[in-house]
């Protein structure tokens, strides 16, 4: 592969930055093994993922999940017909180059008026969720209770609405992982003896105005946060491994103590993040994030805390 594989669409939270703390958490019997199992519940926009696939190719037995239909869709499109997608985008591309401004906007709501029809064939559908996605108000995917997009427009002068090669090495890397759409239990069905989990799931907000988690129409809530909680303990409790990322909300408010008691049985480590994506400029750079693993701590490389 001569291009590097990386997420195709922006996401909130993605974990680019955060690789190395990642890698440092990886379980030993987990890096040269040629029976393991990399389990992703919350695939989101893939960074870890595409780094696991290309850093350790040893790993051939890859599960990624998600409960937004419209992003497991553009994965399985990218996978099986990362040609006819890039015919298509190409084709969108060209139409919205030639456009000023205000048909730019036009054209924008037309077609997340067409995406939220949802009754598009899976190669479309895939080309208009890029497309919204990289003209996009920040690059968000948010979606109302009904379950419809409804993002503003954006206003970039040159967004590459079609990344060709992108989607080529990544529809290489994804032929053999299996996609799933569903609730992140369900993907404990997929486990093998040598099982390693990483858990991104929807951020539990620092504040009332800071949440970005309805990338689905079912709210990601403290109840669903506590289920998710327990939901490690079983992958401990059946001998596999995890690694989870989350908000640090202690750094907020330190007396809030809701990810410190929810997984204090594990090792629970602070890290140095930058975010840039908030509706106040003022709320955007570093933040602290937590990174949770049911790793023994003297197995574990060291990670700076902050």
């Amino acid at each position: 592969m001569t291009i590097k594989a990386k997420p195709f669409i922006k996401w909130v939270g993605g974990k680019t930055q955060l690789l190395g703390e990642i890698e440092n958490m990886l379980p030993p019997n987990f890096r040269h093994a040629t029976n393991a199992t990399y389990i992703e519940p919350f695939v989101g926009g893939g960074a870890v993922l595409f780094w696991i696939l290309q850093k350790y190719p040893n790993i051939t037995n890859v599960i990624i999940n998600d409960i937004n239909p419209d992003l497991t869709t553009a994965y399985t499109t990218i996978k099986n017909h990362p040609k006819e997608l890039v015919k298509m985008l190409l084709n969108i591309q060209d139409e919205y180059s030639t456009l000023d401004d205000s048909k730019r906007k036009e054209y924008f709501l037309s077609k997340r008026e067409r995406f939220n029809s949802k009754s598009l064939g899976f190669i479309e559908n895939t080309a208009l969720f890029i497309f919204l996605n990289r003209t996009c108000f920040n690059g968000l995917y948010r979606v109302n209770s009904k379950g419809l997009f409804n993002v503003p427009f954006g206003r970039y002068t040159n967004p590459k609405i079609c990344d060709k090669e992108t989607i080529l090495a990544d529809s290489e890397l994804l032929q053999g992982v299996q996609i799933l759409t569903g609730d992140f239990e369900e993907t404990l069905n997929y486990t093998t003896a040598n099982s390693l989990f990483y858990l991104d799931p929807p951020y539990k907000p620092l504040s009332d105005t800071s949440s970005f988690n309805s990338y689905a129409k079912e709210d990601f809530n403290d109840n669903e946060q506590i289920r998710l909680g327990n939901f490690c303990k079983k992958i401990d409790m059946l001998g596999h491994s995890f690694i989870l990322s989350n908000s640090d909300v202690k750094s907020k408010n330190h007396n809030n103590n809701f990810f410190d008691d929810l997984y204090k049985q594990f090792s629970i480590n602070r890290v140095s993040a930058t975010r840039m994506v908030n509706a106040n400029a003022l709320k955007r750079g570093k933040l602290s994030e937590l990174l949770i693993t049911n790793q023994p701590s003297e197995e574990l490389e060291y990670v700076k805390a902050i």
